[in-house]
């Protein structure tokens, strides 16, 4: 697999860390930010081949910024793959992110190949 830019989202310190960590061994670099509307102005800066966006966030929640994502690309015929990241998954949820737009889910704490595996999905 070729290296990937990678947008983190993710409000946590050491979730941010741990996800650069793993990107990293896996090859690929990773730009992180702490929220969503911090990831939106990131993403209309800088080009990236998918983003980690965790669910629950302070000023724009993942699935807001998840949204705002695909309310941007609707028309334009372009599709940013967005993997869903919580440690809180209940019975649906994977369905709602889904349906949402969301293209995959990672499960926190994160695993390097499941990480690697749904990039592989999305990107192929």
């Amino acid at each position: 697999m070729r290296s990937l830019k990678v947008l983190v989202v993710d409000d946590n310190t050491i979730n941010q860390r741990v996800a650069i960590g793993l990107l990293r061994a896996l090859g690929h670099n990773g730009v992180v930010v702490g929220d969503g509307q911090k990831a939106l102005k990131c993403l209309e800066a800088m080009q990236f081949d998918v983003v980690l966006m965790d669910v629950m966030m302070p000023v724009m929640d993942g699935m807001q910024a998840l949204a705002a994502i695909r309310a941007k690309e609707a028309g334009t015929g372009t599709h940013l793959p967005v993997l869903m990241v919580t440690a809180h998954v209940e019975p649906g949820d994977v369905a709602r992110f889904k349906l949402a737009g969301a293209d995959g889910y990672v499960a926190k704490p994160l695993d390097m190949q499941q990480l690697q595996d749904e990039c592989l999905r999305v990107l192929s």
